[in-house]
């Protein structure tokens, strides 16, 4: 037997990118350890990273090409086969129908992984369809969207400057379960601690008290949807209190058609929709400036709603009024080695064309992922007759996933991408598997732009892949050549995603091409296994923004959609049919629908149960651990529902992801713990004006089985 190697790398599960110490012997992973010398995570890991060992070595992972038989059984194929069967199938459609009649599902894995990052569209530029989509309207959209509006690129979001402030007040979010999310913070407990020990506070505003909220200094519930009560609310008080941009005034514009817009709705009408008194908001906005630096921050039950892009456009307005944007404790944007909002990077764009059936906008060159189903079942012309899944689970991820599933059926081809027979891809023809993450070199190209710290990292593979496994970017890179073959246009490919990181590296603001002590290259980064430090965020506008030297407050969408919010307030809030709201509930051991097939993050407690407070089960005369039927608009799944004070009356809570257990998956984990696909329930109908589907606030009823 060999002596074991020790080798250091990144934990690509979620944005949290910890470090990690690999023993490896006679290339199997003996075990996996927290990396203390990383410089952002620093030695803190979630039991998700441990589980990259049984990632690697799960039996159900398909490791090479699988076709679906007339009898729904599945054959092994060599690549050539596989590759030119893909190719051969989407040139026919394509050329028969046009690009439009072939959809490609990109779900979010994909900016867990460079070579994706990277190489995809070597692959789906050569389709040029209009139907692209993926996980991020059923996510972040609303974030990118103002970000576009105002700072000019969809991903120059500002990042809570954590290690720093004096005041974090937090809406929809728990990163004690996530390590958060557009805001990368591994060890965010550790963090919280230090924010405490010098006298600042942390107050979260969510209608259930998370593992976040029972941490915090302050927790307030609030009626699902209706975050932009609040944040109104909020405003008001702050101008009240005499709230300035400071520095930021001299390149910011319509502060005062802001402001007379804030003002507009009653205070007691705003305080009356959001279920937080008058005074419990104003002693927030008291202590919001009183902190010296404070910052506001929402994440997915604020984006994932009715009102998302108005809820994350208040959020920017209460940074910036109190002159808290672009200031040390306050909101900050990032400076990462491989800038992807440097020069050349594109910035986005919103509407441009629309989707065919529902007329809805585009955003970044995707549709609404919750319009799919239409765009498949509707007939005419650019119908949907081809699908492509690539790393997605879009079934148990989108709204009415049962209809997609049905859909699916109906399609001419379809085609995965993907290392698991799924929910998904039971319904693929064609299942091209690429290597697993620790059997490829990875460099997040996404998460440090998110990271509340500046550093870089490249992590070398950890294992070696079987002779015959294919990298997603070369399985790209050979369905681009074959594609362009077939239709005629001009390959793409020949430089690999580390050449492309190397020369973003030494392009970048601390690269060996500028006059940055760090001088960093590829090279010198692998010289540093744990990563390197490149410092705190610090401000940079105006010099920072996109295509622009000034900040646009008033954005006319968003001002006409406050108007139209303010409107609704007097509208009456009852529904007798579905009196309560459904939101989602994340856990630390999970990660959207595809973490469930490992026996170490399933086991122990059972944590897919219903959660209901305990005067509305007695209000149905329904007990403790009963099982249920959820039911709203748009269909019901029955599911045990457990009694908790943890969540607000009128609210139930039931977590993402699951339902498993169906015909034809091999998930052998995931479906002997299958849990309900809470996806059954969301209607595609209940979106946010950017198109992002509203996962939180659907209105729902529960009954006795």
């Amino acid at each position: 037997m060999t002596e074991a190697r020790t080798q250091y790398g990144a934990c690509n599960l979620c944005e949290a990118i910890c470090g990690l110490e690999f023993k490896v012997r006679d290339n199997r992973i003996e075990s996996i350890r927290p990396d203390p010398q990383d410089p952002l995570s620093r030695g803190h890991i979630c039991p998700k990273a441990v589980a990259l060992k049984d990632v690697h070595e799960d039996p159900d992972r398909l490791r090479r090409p699988v076709r679906r038989e007339p009898d729904g059984s599945w054959r092994e194929i060599d690549w050539d086969q596989a590759l030119d069967l893909a190719a051969d199938r989407l040139a026919a459609i394509h050329e028969a129908h046009g690009a439009d009649a072939i959809a490609a599902y990109l779900g979010n894995p994909n900016v867990h992984n460079y070579g994706s990052m990277t190489h995809a569209q070597h692959f789906l530029g050569h389709i040029k369809t209009r139907n692209r989509y993926s996980a991020t309207s059923c996510d972040q959209l609303p974030h990118q969207l103002v970000a576009w509006w105002l700072y000019g690129h969809q991903l120059l979001v500002p990042i809570p400057d954590i290690d720093r402030t004096g005041y974090l007040l937090m809406l929809g979010a728990n990163p004690m379960a996530s390590n958060g999310s557009l805001m990368t913070v591994p060890d965010f407990r550790g963090r919280l601690k230090a924010l405490q020990s010098r006298g600042g506070k942390l107050v979260v505003i969510d209608p259930r008290r998370s593992e976040t909220a029972a941490v915090a200094d302050r927790h307030h519930f609030i009626r699902p949807g209706t975050d932009a009560a609040f944040l109104l609310l909020l405003l008001q008080c702050l101008l009240q209190r005499g709230a300035e941009p400071g520095r930021l005034a001299a390149f910011v514009d319509g502060v005062d058609t802001v402001c007379a817009a804030i003002r507009a709705p009653a205070p007691a009408e705003l305080s009356a929709a959001c279920g937080i008194p008058v005074d419990a908001v104003d002693a927030i906005a008291a202590e919001f400036l009183a902190a010296g630096a404070a910052v506001c921050y929402g994440r997915m039950g604020v984006s994932t709603q009715r009102h998302g892009t108005l809820c994350q456009w208040l959020i920017q307005l209460v940074n910036v009024l109190t002159g808290n944007l672009d200031r040390e404790g306050g909101a900050l944007f990032t400076l990462p080695a491989v800038d992807s909002i440097g020069a050349g990077a594109r910035p986005g764009h919103f509407d441009k064309w629309r989707s065919r059936v529902r007329q809805l906008p585009e955003f970044g060159g995707e549709l609404p992922a919750a319009t799919m189903v239409d765009e498949m079942l509707t007939d005419g012309e650019g119908q949907v007759r081809a699908f492509i899944a690539i790393a997605g689970n879009p079934v148990l991820s989108t709204p009415d996933g049962e209809a997609l599933a049905a859909a699916l059926e109906a399609m001419e081809f379809v085609l995965a991408v993907d290392f698991y027979i799924n929910e998904t891809t039971r319904h693929a023809d064609l299942i091209l598997p690429p290597t697993c993450a620790v059997e490829h070199d990875h460099y997040d190209l996404i998460f440090h732009v998110f990271a509340v710290r500046n550093t870089a990292r490249f992590s070398e593979a950890v294992v070696e892949p079987a002779d015959d496994a294919r990298h997603d970017w070369e399985i790209f890179t050979a369905l681009g050549e074959r594609l362009a073959q077939r239709l005629g246009s001009r390959p793409r490919g020949g430089v690999r995603p580390e050449q492309i990181i190397d020369m973003g590296l030494q392009s970048g603001p601390y690269g060996a091409a500028g006059d940055h002590p760090a001088a960093l290259s590829l090279e010198a980064l692998k010289r540093h296994p744990h990563g390197i430090d490149l410092g705190p965020l610090s401000p940079s506008l105006p010099q920072r923004l996109v295509g622009r030297q000034r900040i646009d407050l008033a954005v006319p969408a968003m001002l006409d959609e406050l108007a139209a919010f303010a409107g609704s307030l007097a509208e009456p809030a009852a529904d007798a049919e579905f009196p309560l709201r459904l939101i989602g509930r994340r856990h630390v051991r999970s990660n959207n629908s595809w973490m469930h097939n490992y026996h170490r993050l399933v086991k122990g407690k059972r944590r897919d149960q219903l959660l209901m407070h305990g005067e509305d089960l007695a209000a149905l005369g329904l007990a403790d651990g009963a099982t249920v039927r959820l039911v709203s608009r748009r269909g019901a799944v029955e599911v045990p529902v457990s009694a908790s004070d943890e969540i607000m009356p009128g609210v139930v809570s039931l977590p993402h992801g699951w339902g498993h257990g169906r015909r034809g998956t091999r998930l052998t984990t995931a479906n002997a713990h299958p849990g309900v696909n809470a996806n059954a329930l969301t209607d595609p109908e209940f979106l946010d004006m950017s198109g992002n589907a509203a996962l939180n606030g659907v209105p729902v009823r529960v009954e006795a089985v």
